[in-house]
């Protein structure tokens, strides 16, 4: 039987303690429960800046879906605009790494992503654990499994992995799967969370806070911790950078009004891809984008 790439070997706290970015020494409340589970402590790290849920994960159950929608929920991809503006963000800024390749997503949900890389010349393969986006997948003609597993090893050219990582709670066995499906040339692209987000480190925006931390994001990332993660899973020529998922709209939203969606109001009518493009620039300056990018290659 394949393993489960979800699978509970370690908690997260095991991996960041092997990794020297979390001890019980250093260990701080960072907050005292989730936006959706009372009493589970959220911890943060003094030293590293990690922020990180202990010994805790929520079950496969969750991902795998324990009800099938008949309709075709599974196929539509029109109605979450997040989701959209994601992936095309995602298809613009790394089409040197899918174009004419042979790639595999992991955590791929709805595919949106692949089905466009595929129309772009890539041969796709999605990882996914719901049962439901993988049938949708399937049925229109695309290949998703469910396992890297079954995937031939040293076959992919690059492996994608979009705000994934921070729900597993041994992420570097996972990682150390991924990295056996590349070529001896192949990338490694991901995006996680990040510990430093403007809103919960410059701002300190207890709105925020209290939205953000989820008890399924297990981890949020500090440009050092996921370095340090990737090299222990095998990788070299680690590059990260800092993007910015939500524009200044949205934080004016959170400020004023103390809760999301900024982006999608009146307030967005500020918004210029000049502005976007500057503001970003800025949070990148003070390292506080609300996203971490990791590029990094197969060690040989």
């Amino acid at each position: 039987m394949a393993v489960d790439p979800l699978q509970k070997n370690l908690s997260v706290f095991d991996t960041l303690q092997q990794l020297g970015l979390a001890s019980l020494e250093t260990q701080s409340v960072f907050a005292p429960r989730t936006r959706d589970k009372e009493g589970l402590t959220v911890y943060r790290d003094t030293v590293s800046g990690v922020v990180y849920i202990n010994d805790y994960y929520v079950g496969n159950e969750t991902y795998e879906g324990a009800e099938h929608r008949k309709d075709d929920f599974y196929k539509r991809i029109d109605w979450d605009y997040e989701y959209q503006q994601d992936q095309y963000r995602r298809l613009d800024a790394y089409k040197q790494f899918y174009t004419g390749k042979t790639v595999t997503e992991f955590g791929c949900w709805k595919g949106l992503f692949l089905r466009e890389a595929a129309s772009r010349g890539a041969d796709v393969t999605g990882i996914e654990l719901h049962r439901g986006y993988i049938e949708a997948l399937v049925a229109d003609g695309y290949r998703c499994v469910d396992n890297p597993n079954q995937i031939s090893p040293s076959t992919q050219d690059a492996v994608f992995a979009f705000h994934v990582l921070e729900h597993l709670p041994d992420p570097l066995s996972t990682l150390r799967d991924l990295r056996a499906l590349l070529t001896d040339t192949g990338t490694l692209i991901v995006e996680v969370p990040h510990a430093s987000d403007f809103l919960l480190s410059n701002l300190q925006n207890e709105a925020f806070k209290n939205f953000t931390l989820w008890s399924q994001h297990l981890v949020l990332h500090t440009r050092e911790s996921l370095r340090r993660l990737l090299m222990a899973a095998g990788f070299a020529d680690v590059v990260i950078e800092g993007v910015q998922r939500y524009p200044l709209s949205n934080h004016l939203g959170w400020l004023a009004n103390g809760k999301p969606g900024g982006h999608k109001s009146s307030l967005s009518a500020l918004e210029t891809p000049e502005l976007r493009s500057a503001y970003e620039a800025a949070l990148r300056k003070i390292d506080a984008t609300d996203t971490l990018v990791a590029i990094a290659r197969k060690a040989r």
